[in-house]
């Protein structure tokens, strides 16, 4: 490998690494605390033990309840990435209840995806159709309604298209440099890709 193909990748690396720095939890549910309960398979099997402490959820919005000055969401939580926003195409962990204080218009947030954060009041029994469930309820303190946006994503080009043809190092009659096998880009489609983004 040449040194100048060395340097390439390492300053591609170098910039994937600077760019996953940057992903950040929007400060509307950053919370209070460090980290914030994320595991809603472990607070359903033993929801007691973490009642009172601060949580954050999200996932896509089934249903909203408004009530006398506050809203109810019901909310099929899904995993969340680094910057708190739900994964798309991941599979549902549970339901919560998301309790905010105030009127929440259902036509604004009605099949959203949201991520709420607060603190973890209990359970409360409902239904999923017809089955009983056991929701965890979380009074919010801040929440993300997250917009689905489509970008196009590039196929990933040559680090450096030209190659030498011809002697060794150091030999340089006889040969040129050119091409390599792959051509001077990806021919590769580009994707389409939906992403979550505030």
């Amino acid at each position: 490998m040449r040194i100048s193909s060395v340097w390439q990748c390492s300053v591609l690396l170098l910039a994937s690494l600077a760019l996953s720095g940057c992903v950040t939890v929007p400060d509307s549910i950053k919370g209070h605390s460090e980290s914030p309960q994320q595991d809603l398979a472990r607070v359903l099997t033993a929801p007691d033990i973490f009642t009172g402490q601060e949580s954050r959820f999200g996932g896509k919005v089934l249903k909203v309840d408004n009530r006398n000055g506050m809203t109810r969401l019901e909310i099929a939580a899904m995993p969340l990435d680094e910057g708190a926003r739900p994964i798309l195409g991941s599979a549902s962990v549970g339901r919560i209840f998301a309790d905010i204080n105030g009127f929440i218009d259902p036509v604004d947030f009605n099949q959203q995806m949201v991520t709420v954060v607060g603190t973890i009041s209990g359970t409360e029994k409902g239904k999923i159709g017809e089955a009983q469930y056991n929701f965890v309820v979380i009074k919010v303190t801040g929440y993300q309604r997250w917009h689905m946006t489509q970008q196009i994503i590039s196929p990933p080009q040559p680090i450096d298209p030209w190659i030498w043809y011809g002697p060794g190092y150091g030999h340089h009659r006889g040969g040129y440099w050119g091409p390599g096998p792959w051509g001077y880009y990806n021919p590769a489609p580009a994707q389409v890709q939906t992403i979550l983004t505030q």
